[in-house]
């Protein structure tokens, strides 16, 4: 793809989100809303499918990623370096879940939709994908087990403070946001003087199921 015909594209996944932004209040996030979507912007079903070729799913990823991109914008001009990393988190998360806020009456949709069974995967990664996002402007820089389970947990931890956000409000989301930080550095503090890794846990384990299963 060229880059003329690639910034086309780009622009009209945009145009398209906007458009279904508005209508998923209603219908939800589902091929209608795709098609409709579409017909609003003057697009041919086979312009649409081209576009969005697996419709809602491709929508969603669409929202999650503008939302990453309006948090990282909001946290341009924050220096990470010059906080603590508690309050690097909590600044991420709270610019992440002000970034969805314009769109809530859609996002309640957005989130049923990627409640269902089938959208789960896809649900996991867009939140895996954001806790990175998040956890690389806070300067982490980990390649070893650590990478991975500091996006785990913070991927949990944000997808929980959204569904609060959404039921309870902005303060009720941002506290338990500073609970589950506080939980995770303790845990962190507690990891510092034992020898326990995950991996050896998960080592451990696997030996005893063998000798269970197998005996010896």
């Amino acid at each position: 793809m060229t880059t003329a015909a690639q910034e086309w594209a780009e622009a009209a996944e945009q145009h398209l989100l906007d458009e279904a932004l508005k209508l998923a209040p209603i219908h939800g996030w589902t091929r209608r809303t795709v098609t409709l979507a579409g017909q609003a912007l003057g697009m041919s079903q086979g312009e649409t499918e081209l576009l969005l070729p697996h419709g809602a799913a491709d929508l969603a990823a669409l929202l999650s990623r503008r939302h990453d991109d309006r948090a990282l914008a909001a946290l341009a001009d924050v220096h990470a370096s010059n906080l603590k990393i508690r309050e690097r988190i909590r600044r991420a998360v709270e610019a992440r879940l002000d970034a969805a806020a314009p769109d809530e009456p859609a996002l309640r949709r957005w989130m049923g939709f990627l409640a269902l069974p089938q959208n789960l995967p896809l649900g996991s990664r867009l939140a895996w994908e954001s806790a990175d996002h998040l956890w690389r402007w806070a300067g982490d820089t980990a390649t070893d087990e650590n990478h991975y389970s500091k996006r785990a947990i913070l991927a949990g931890i944000l997808s929980a403070a959204m569904t609060i956000r959404m039921t309870q409000g902005r303060q009720e989301a941002l506290a338990f946001v500073d609970r589950r930080i506080e939980d995770v550095m303790r845990f962190e503090k507690w990891k510092a003087t034992t020898t326990f890794r995950p991996s050896q846990w998960l080592n451990a384990a696997a030996e005893h199921l063998g000798r269970t299963r197998y005996g010896g």
